[in-house]
Protein backbone atom coordinates (compact mmCIF):
# COMPACT_ATOMS: atom_id res chain seq x y z
CA UNK A 1 0.00 0.00 0.00
CA UNK A 2 1.47 3.40 -0.95
CA UNK A 3 2.39 5.54 2.07
CA UNK A 4 0.41 8.66 2.82
CA UNK A 5 2.15 11.91 1.97
CA UNK A 6 2.33 12.95 5.65
CA UNK A 7 4.06 9.67 6.50
CA UNK A 8 6.77 10.40 3.96
CA UNK A 9 7.64 13.52 5.95
CA UNK A 10 7.42 12.05 9.45
CA UNK A 11 10.69 12.27 11.36
CA UNK A 12 11.86 9.62 13.80
CA UNK A 13 12.15 10.77 17.41
CA UNK A 14 15.95 10.83 18.01
CA UNK A 15 15.40 9.17 21.40
CA UNK A 16 14.10 6.07 19.61
CA UNK A 17 17.48 5.66 17.89
CA UNK A 18 19.31 5.29 21.23
CA UNK A 19 19.88 2.00 23.03
CA UNK A 20 17.33 2.80 25.78
CA UNK A 21 14.80 4.00 23.21
CA UNK A 22 15.17 0.88 21.07
CA UNK A 23 14.95 -1.43 24.07
CA UNK A 24 11.77 0.34 25.18
CA UNK A 25 10.30 0.11 21.68
CA UNK A 26 10.77 -3.65 21.44
CA UNK A 27 9.62 -4.23 25.02
CA UNK A 28 6.22 -2.71 24.24
CA UNK A 29 5.71 -2.74 20.48
CA UNK A 30 3.16 -0.22 19.20
CA UNK A 31 0.38 -1.17 16.82
CA UNK A 32 1.77 -0.72 13.33
CA UNK A 33 1.58 -2.12 9.81
CA UNK A 34 4.65 -2.91 7.68
CA UNK A 35 4.65 -1.17 4.33
CA UNK A 36 6.36 -3.96 2.39
CA UNK A 37 6.00 -7.68 2.98
CA UNK A 38 6.37 -9.40 -0.41
CA UNK A 39 8.12 -8.54 -3.64
CA UNK A 40 6.79 -9.51 -7.03
CA UNK A 41 7.88 -13.09 -7.65
CA UNK A 42 10.23 -13.92 -10.50
CA UNK A 43 11.74 -17.27 -11.34
CA UNK A 44 10.52 -20.60 -10.01
CA UNK A 45 12.69 -21.22 -6.96
CA UNK A 46 11.05 -23.06 -4.09
CA UNK A 47 10.52 -20.85 -1.02
CA UNK A 48 13.51 -20.85 1.33
CA UNK A 49 13.42 -19.79 4.98
CA UNK A 50 16.12 -17.24 5.81
CA UNK A 51 17.06 -14.71 8.45
CA UNK A 52 19.15 -11.55 8.53
CA UNK A 53 20.52 -9.39 11.33
CA UNK A 54 20.15 -5.63 11.63
CA UNK A 55 23.34 -5.03 13.69
CA UNK A 56 22.86 -1.56 15.24
CA UNK A 57 26.24 -0.35 16.47
CA UNK A 58 25.79 1.89 19.50
CA UNK A 59 28.29 4.65 18.76
CA UNK A 60 27.35 8.11 20.06
CA UNK A 61 25.78 8.40 16.59
CA UNK A 62 24.44 4.84 16.06
CA UNK A 63 25.13 3.05 12.79
CA UNK A 64 23.92 -0.03 10.92
CA UNK A 65 26.47 -2.61 9.84
CA UNK A 66 26.01 -3.70 6.20
CA UNK A 67 27.88 -5.88 3.73
CA UNK A 68 28.57 -5.82 0.02
CA UNK A 69 28.16 -9.31 -1.42
CA UNK A 70 30.77 -10.73 -3.80
CA UNK A 71 29.97 -10.84 -7.50
CA UNK A 72 30.15 -14.63 -7.94
CA UNK A 73 27.34 -15.57 -5.53
CA UNK A 74 24.35 -17.30 -7.11
CA UNK A 75 21.72 -14.88 -5.73
CA UNK A 76 21.83 -11.14 -5.06
CA UNK A 77 25.47 -10.97 -6.14
CA UNK A 78 27.21 -7.64 -5.70
CA UNK A 79 24.33 -6.14 -3.73
CA UNK A 80 24.35 -4.33 -0.41
CA UNK A 81 22.93 -6.70 2.18
CA UNK A 82 22.26 -7.31 5.83
CA UNK A 83 24.36 -10.21 7.15
CA UNK A 84 22.40 -13.44 7.21
CA UNK A 85 21.31 -16.41 5.13
CA UNK A 86 19.33 -19.63 4.99
CA UNK A 87 18.07 -21.47 8.06
CA UNK A 88 19.83 -24.76 8.73
CA UNK A 89 18.28 -27.82 10.35
CA UNK A 90 20.56 -27.21 13.33
CA UNK A 91 19.23 -23.68 13.95
CA UNK A 92 16.80 -23.44 16.86
CA UNK A 93 14.95 -20.56 15.20
CA UNK A 94 15.36 -17.55 12.91
CA UNK A 95 17.28 -15.60 15.55
CA UNK A 96 19.80 -18.42 15.92
CA UNK A 97 20.18 -18.53 12.13
CA UNK A 98 20.73 -14.78 11.86
CA UNK A 99 23.40 -14.85 14.57
CA UNK A 100 25.13 -17.92 13.11
CA UNK A 101 25.14 -16.57 9.57
CA UNK A 102 26.41 -13.18 10.74
CA UNK A 103 29.30 -14.85 12.53
CA UNK A 104 30.10 -16.99 9.48
CA UNK A 105 29.92 -14.01 7.09
CA UNK A 106 31.69 -11.25 9.01
CA UNK A 107 33.03 -12.77 12.23
CA UNK A 108 30.75 -10.86 14.60
CA UNK A 109 30.34 -13.11 17.63
CA UNK A 110 26.76 -13.82 18.79
CA UNK A 111 27.87 -12.93 22.34
CA UNK A 112 28.33 -9.33 21.21
CA UNK A 113 24.72 -9.00 19.98
CA UNK A 114 21.88 -7.97 22.29
CA UNK A 115 18.84 -9.26 20.41
CA UNK A 116 15.82 -6.96 20.77
CA UNK A 117 13.28 -8.75 18.59
CA UNK A 118 12.27 -9.21 14.97
CA UNK A 119 10.50 -7.30 12.22
CA UNK A 120 7.72 -8.85 10.11
CA UNK A 121 8.72 -11.51 7.60
CA UNK A 122 9.77 -10.13 4.21
CA UNK A 123 9.55 -12.34 1.10
CA UNK A 124 11.93 -11.49 -1.73
CA UNK A 125 11.26 -11.89 -5.44
CA UNK A 126 13.72 -14.79 -5.38
CA UNK A 127 11.49 -16.62 -2.85
CA UNK A 128 13.57 -16.11 0.26
CA UNK A 129 11.20 -15.84 3.24
CA UNK A 130 13.28 -13.60 5.48
CA UNK A 131 12.97 -12.87 9.19
CA UNK A 132 14.82 -9.62 10.02
CA UNK A 133 16.28 -9.77 13.56
CA UNK A 134 17.21 -6.51 15.29
CA UNK A 135 20.17 -6.42 17.67
CA UNK A 136 22.36 -3.91 19.47
CA UNK A 137 26.14 -4.19 19.19
CA UNK A 138 28.60 -2.27 21.35
CA UNK A 139 31.64 -0.77 19.55
CA UNK A 140 35.07 -2.34 19.92
CA UNK A 141 34.55 -5.55 17.94
CA UNK A 142 37.00 -6.87 15.35
CA UNK A 143 35.48 -8.37 12.22
CA UNK A 144 36.79 -11.21 10.04
CA UNK A 145 34.80 -11.10 6.79
CA UNK A 146 34.47 -14.27 4.76
CA UNK A 147 36.11 -13.25 1.46
CA UNK A 148 34.10 -15.85 -0.47
CA UNK A 149 30.81 -14.15 0.41
CA UNK A 150 31.69 -10.58 1.41
CA UNK A 151 33.49 -7.93 -0.61
CA UNK A 152 33.20 -5.21 2.03
CA UNK A 153 31.72 -4.43 5.44
CA UNK A 154 30.78 -0.85 6.25
CA UNK A 155 28.61 1.23 8.57
CA UNK A 156 25.89 3.75 7.70
CA UNK A 157 24.51 6.23 10.25
CA UNK A 158 21.16 4.99 11.47
CA UNK A 159 19.65 8.47 11.40
CA UNK A 160 20.50 8.69 7.68
CA UNK A 161 18.73 5.41 6.93
CA UNK A 162 15.72 6.33 9.06
CA UNK A 163 15.30 9.76 7.45
CA UNK A 164 12.47 9.51 4.88
CA UNK A 165 14.14 12.28 2.85
CA UNK A 166 16.75 9.65 1.92
CA UNK A 167 14.19 7.04 0.78
CA UNK A 168 13.72 6.98 -2.98
CA UNK A 169 10.74 5.15 -4.46
CA UNK A 170 11.18 3.51 -7.87
CA UNK A 171 8.78 1.90 -10.33
CA UNK A 172 9.62 -0.10 -13.45
CA UNK A 173 7.40 -1.99 -15.87
CA UNK A 174 8.79 -5.50 -16.21
CA UNK A 175 7.18 -8.46 -17.99
CA UNK A 176 3.80 -6.75 -18.13
CA UNK A 177 3.71 -5.72 -14.47
CA UNK A 178 4.95 -2.72 -12.54
CA UNK A 179 7.67 -3.52 -10.03
CA UNK A 180 8.20 -1.00 -7.21
CA UNK A 181 11.06 -0.75 -4.74
CA UNK A 182 12.96 1.65 -2.49
CA UNK A 183 16.58 2.71 -2.53
CA UNK A 184 18.69 4.60 0.01
CA UNK A 185 21.91 5.65 -1.76
CA UNK A 186 24.66 6.53 0.71
CA UNK A 187 27.93 8.33 0.04
CA UNK A 188 30.58 6.68 2.19
CA UNK A 189 33.71 8.71 2.91
CA UNK A 190 36.82 6.63 2.21
CA UNK A 191 40.55 7.49 2.00
CA UNK A 192 40.12 7.33 -1.79
CA UNK A 193 37.17 9.75 -1.73
CA UNK A 194 33.40 9.36 -1.62
CA UNK A 195 32.03 5.96 -2.62
CA UNK A 196 28.34 5.39 -3.28
CA UNK A 197 26.78 2.44 -1.48
CA UNK A 198 23.53 1.83 -3.35
CA UNK A 199 21.18 0.25 -0.83
CA UNK A 200 18.08 -1.04 -2.55
CA UNK A 201 15.71 -3.97 -3.02
CA UNK A 202 15.02 -6.29 -0.10
CA UNK A 203 17.53 -4.57 2.20
CA UNK A 204 15.95 -1.16 1.59
CA UNK A 205 12.47 -2.69 1.94
CA UNK A 206 13.24 -4.14 5.37
CA UNK A 207 14.81 -0.86 6.46
CA UNK A 208 11.71 0.97 5.26
CA UNK A 209 9.62 -1.30 7.47
CA UNK A 210 11.95 -0.54 10.38
CA UNK A 211 11.37 3.18 9.76
CA UNK A 212 7.59 2.60 9.79
CA UNK A 213 7.92 0.86 13.16
CA UNK A 214 10.00 3.71 14.57
CA UNK A 215 7.38 6.33 13.65
CA UNK A 216 4.40 4.25 14.86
Amino acid sequence: MPPREDELRTSVDPQRLTAPGLRCLFTALPVWTPELVQEQRFGNRAPTQAAVLLPLVMHPRPTLLLTQRTMHLSTHSGQIALPGGKLDDTDADATAAALRETFEEIGLSPERVEVLGALPIYTTGTAFVVTPVVGLVQPGFVLQPNSHEVDAVFEVPLDFLMNPANHRRHALEWEGAVREWYSMPYQEATPQGAQERFIWGATAGMLRNFYRLLIA
